[in-house]
């Protein structure tokens, strides 16, 4: 039976939670000296300029955590058995820094959408270069697993982090919702392949587990009345990261799209009401599901914290499910639940402008 390396764990997250808070007022520094600020208006209801350059500090406490961990002190980590492994890290880090750029550049030049998900393309590209992609899933009506043909490995695993990286970056539009979601997801990958993974996961677990201490260490400046954003900068690296370790901890397709099932079917009812209406998916407007619910009168806080005890709950059950056929059904009654809170939500939308 393995033993579970706790100090190496407690250390590995104490350094992420650390370096995040040392590095988000600094990077707050650096957004206002270069402007990367944010005004009052449009989609954000805020005070005063806010820097949205907080994406350094969480891509610095996360990389930075993993650099010190294994430049420095790998006799200190599990071992691993799987050989492609480094090549997978070196994927993660090196993707992670790119999306990190890119999403810089998106907050200096304000990208167009066909910038964004060329950006988004080419962080697809070096996950698959580096094998971080989905090559299969189990099959949840037998025992078995449905192994992909390689155009569909590539299409897929090509759609997968586009649709992390848009839904992240989207869901970055109310303080500490989307740095607060990746962290409850970081924290179930933990508990997956610490827990529920047979063999577990020990050298896996460490890179959820440094996400979630950069998440965690980032939010007392992102909570609510917030003093830095994360930026593009910061959905994109929160994005990619996500979709990466899906992967990378055993395809956990199922848990990660348990957690992020209410904003991933916002993102698709958000596409499917632009193009209804001829607008083009990808401009900016307040129809996310969380600035509808704000503007029907709930609170910041209330609506952040509500999405997080709705993706708790939905990780909880994700830990707690067996049987593949149960996760299935979970996914099918999510989603059902999902598209009854979409539709209450724009049938008061109408109601509240009908009376106007």
């Amino acid at each position: 039976m393995n033993t579970l390396p706790v100090p190496t764990y407690l250390a590995i997250f104490a350094v992420a939670v650390l370096l995040a808070a040392a590095l988000t007022p600094l990077a707050g520094r650096l957004g206002r000296r270069w402007g990367l600020v944010d005004r009052p208006g449009g989609r954000r209801a805020h005070r005063g300029e806010i820097p949205r350059t907080g994406g350094m500090a969480l891509f610095g406490a996360f990389t930075g955590t993993l650099l010190l961990a294994f430049l420095f002190f790998p006799r200190w980590l599990p071992s691993s058995t799987d050989p492609n492994e480094a090549t997978r890290l070196a994927g993660l880090l090196l993707g992670s820094t790119v999306a990190f750029g890119l999403g810089l550049l998106d907050d200096k030049r304000e990208l167009s959408w066909r910038g964004q998900i060329t950006a988004q393309l080419a962080c697809s590209a070096i996950a698959i270069a580096t094998l971080i992609f989905i090559e299969r899933v189990n099959n949840p009506f037998a025992d078995d697993q449905i192994i992909f043909p390689d155009l569909v490995v590539w299409a897929l695993t090509t759609f997968w982090f586009l649709g992390a990286m848009n839904t992240l970056n989207w869901l970055d539009g109310l303080d500490g919702l989307a740095a607060g979601v990746t962290a409850i997801l970081a924290a179930v990958l933990v508990g997956h392949m610490l827990w529920r993974a047979d063999p577990p996961q020990l050298s896996v677990a460490v890179l959820p587990l440094a996400l979630l201490g950069a998440t965690l260490g980032f939010l007392p400046w992102n909570f609510s009345p917030a003093r830095i954003f994360m930026g593009s900068s910061g959905s994109y690296f929160l994005g990619f990261a996500v979709a990466a370790l899906g992967i990378i901890g055993g395809a956990r397709m199922a848990t990660v799209l348990l957690v992020l099932g209410l904003p991933i079917l916002d993102v698709a009812w958000l596409i499917w009401r632009r193009r209804r209406r001829g607008v083009s998916p990808g401009s900016g407007g307040r129809d996310h599901l969380h600035f509808r619910l704000l503007d029907l009168g709930l609170g910041q806080r209330q609506i952040v914290l509500g999405y997080y005890a709705f993706c708790a709950a939905f990780g909880l059950l994700a830990l707690s499910i067996g049987p593949r056929i149960f996760k299935l059904l979970a996914l099918l009654g999510l989603g059902i639940v999902v598209l009854v809170v979409l539709a209450w939500a724009e049938r008061q939308e109408g109601r509240v402008n009908g009376n106007r």
